[in-house]
């Protein structure tokens, strides 16, 4: 099967903006895109109007001619697959059946709190890397300089994130590994040691070139908003660890406030975690 990108299309201009996103990248693998459309068929109020088979068909029609309009903007082979299942029901389920190289979802320019519940919930029932494309980053080519923010303690990527190597090898961009000092972080030489990690992750190539950016003074969050903007960054990686959900409220952690200041494009990789039934995952 070839490789595929699965793009969650709502039709509105943040998800179009994905998809054209999803459509640039997957073009030096020639990836596929699958657009993933979750069909709610209309409920009326009965007392205020009659809604006949025509005009559920109508409406259907309608839906299915936005998507093909997207499809025909799009430089790359395209999918289409509706569903009226549950929004992560209908996720999971073309996890299962397409194994995607990623996940990319679109948001607006103000993300809000029920956003990142959202996102945070497709990460915990699929465990697949998930790209956020902000409505207002510039997504005209692919990433030219790639920076991960990692922190010193060692992690094992997911079978799924480990995937993702082939398609980050095809851009061919630069990487600066980001490290923010967090406030407790004790360990002798941090920075290196998160270059270490990256490095034995299998994420990228042994023989990738990896800058180190240091911020020492700002917490972590702010830190690697900076870093972002000094190194010129276009493409924004984050570890996700499987710690547990229900110990933080979800806000407060590092990677709920860059996804909600990032004007870039935020990749989240899920870390391989304890063997669980189902994977009670906080952003950290």
């Amino acid at each position: 099967m070839s490789p595929s990108i699965v793009v969650l299309a709502n039709l509105s201009a943040a998800s179009e903006h994905a998809a054209r996103y999803a459509a640039v990248l997957s073009e030096p693998l020639q990836a596929r895109l699958i657009l993933l459309h979750q069909y709610r068929e209309a409920t009326p109020d009965p007392e205020l109007v009659t809604m006949t088979a025509t005009d559920t068909y109508r409406s259907q029609a309608d839906m299915d001619a936005a998507l093909q309009r997207l499809t025909r903007q799009l430089p790359a082979t395209t999918q289409i697959v509706t569903s009226t299942h549950a929004e992560v029901e209908m996720v999971a389920e073309a996890v299962e059946r397409y194994h995607p190289l990623l996940l990319v979802m679109g948001t607006h320019t103000d993300t809000s709190l029920l956003d990142l519940l959202w996102q945070n919930q497709v990460l915990r029932d699929t465990h697949w890397p998930l790209l956020i494309v902000p409505e207002a980053a510039t997504t005209t080519q692919v990433p030219r300089r790639i920076a991960l923010a990692v922190d010193a303690d060692p992690f094992v990527l997911n079978p799924a994130s480990r995937a993702m190597a082939p398609l980050l090898a095809s851009w061919q961009a630069a990487y600066t590994v980001l490290h923010a000092e967090a406030p407790n972080e004790r360990q002798a030489f941090p920075g290196q040691r998160a270059l270490a990690n990256v490095r034995l992750s299998q994420l990228l190539p042994p023989a990738t070139a990896l800058e180190l950016y240091e911020e020492k003074s700002l917490p972590p969050a702010e830190g690697i908003m900076q870093a972002v903007s000094d190194v010129q960054a276009d493409l924004l990686v984050l570890i996700v660890r499987p710690h547990s959900f229900l110990g933080q409220l979800f806000h407060f952690s590092v990677t709920a406030q860059v996804l909600r200041q990032s004007p870039i494009p935020v990749l989240l990789l899920p870390a391989q975690g304890p063997s669980t039934p189902s994977w009670l995952g906080r952003l950290t």
